[in-house]
């Protein structure tokens, strides 16, 4: 029984990760309808930046990730400002081609500059600590840091989007970005901070990635993968719906890897395709023209 509560404890835990994965491509779809399939690339690029940041300056990762934040929200910015944004309109096929030559140019500079070797963030003492829950279970700090960071990041962006001038902007501009544009809002500007807020959360993505794995320039189309399914199993938009998504396949892996280690991947692409049978357009929809 223990086993099986410990399992469950871990499933939701995992499921942060996978959250904080999905957020940034849930954004940037449910603003401008933009799939995006360099997100899992982007991820990586985000985790090679705070490591690079980390080594040159010699600092604490979190310190290295606040230094990040900015140059990857100005990467966001000006690589919607200067390519996406000429790709959007109607027809899905030109973001989608884009975006899929923009991951395999992001994996080829990554292989380039710092070659196929695994790397890892240090998180130094954290990385072992855990919290004693009694009768035998404990939770690792950073697994419970990153379901907190994900529970934190989609509280803020709530927040920005109901309660701020700017998130007002995003949701007019997804609702009927002709009627904004007519109302005075720059789409594009819009379009831009949006891909620079997704990049910031794509950081914090990157940190938990690098502290609790290994990364190397190839990871990024999984990561895309489990972002893709916690989104679809949410609801197309909905940021707690990805919560939930993401908790929903971290439960199926580790369900699935307790009955047989060999079942982890498999039983979340299967949780996957169960709720897509049973919910096609997923748990919590948000209607989309």
């Amino acid at each position: 029984m223990i086993g099986w509560i410990d399992t469950v404890i871990q499933g939701v835990l995992l499921g942060g990760l996978y959250a904080l994965f999905a957020v940034g491509l849930s954004l940037i779809f449910g603003i401008m309808r933009l799939v995006n399939l360099a997100h899992g690339d982007l991820i990586v690029l985000a985790a090679f930046v705070i490591l690079v940041i980390s080594r040159a300056l010699g600092l604490n990762i979190f310190v290295a990730l606040v230094l990040a934040a900015p140059i990857l929200f100005g990467i966001g910015y000006a690589l919607q400002h200067f390519l996406l944004n000429r790709t959007l309109g109607r027809d899905i096929l030109p973001p989608l081609l884009v975006t899929f030559g923009l991951s395999i140019i992001v994996q080829n500079g990554l292989l380039e500059a710092f070659s196929a070797d695994s790397r890892r963030l240090d998180a130094d003492a954290l990385e072992t600590a855990s919290i004693a829950l009694g009768g035998g279970l404990a939770v690792g700090v950073m697994p419970l840091m990153t379901l907190v960071s994900a529970v934190a990041v989609i509280f803020a962006l709530n927040y920005l989007f109901y309660r701020l001038p700017l998130g007002r902007a995003f949701r007019a501009t997804s609702d009927d970005p002709e009627i904004a544009q007519l109302m005075g809002v720059d789409n594009r500007r819009i379009f831009a901070l949006a891909m620079g807020l997704a990049m910031v959360v794509t950081a914090i993505a990157a940190l938990y990635l690098g502290t609790r794995a290994t990364f190397d320039p190839s990871i990024g189309p999984a990561r895309l993968l489990y972002a893709f399914e916690a989104v679809i199993i949410g609801g197309l938009g909905s940021l707690w719906g990805t919560l939930a998504g993401g908790v929903i396949i971290g439960l199926a892996q580790t369900i699935g890897a307790h009955i047989n280690p060999e079942w982890q991947i498999l039983a979340g692409h299967v949780a996957f395709l169960v709720v897509l049978v049973l919910r096609p357009r997923g748990l919590f929809p948000r209607a989309v023209d």
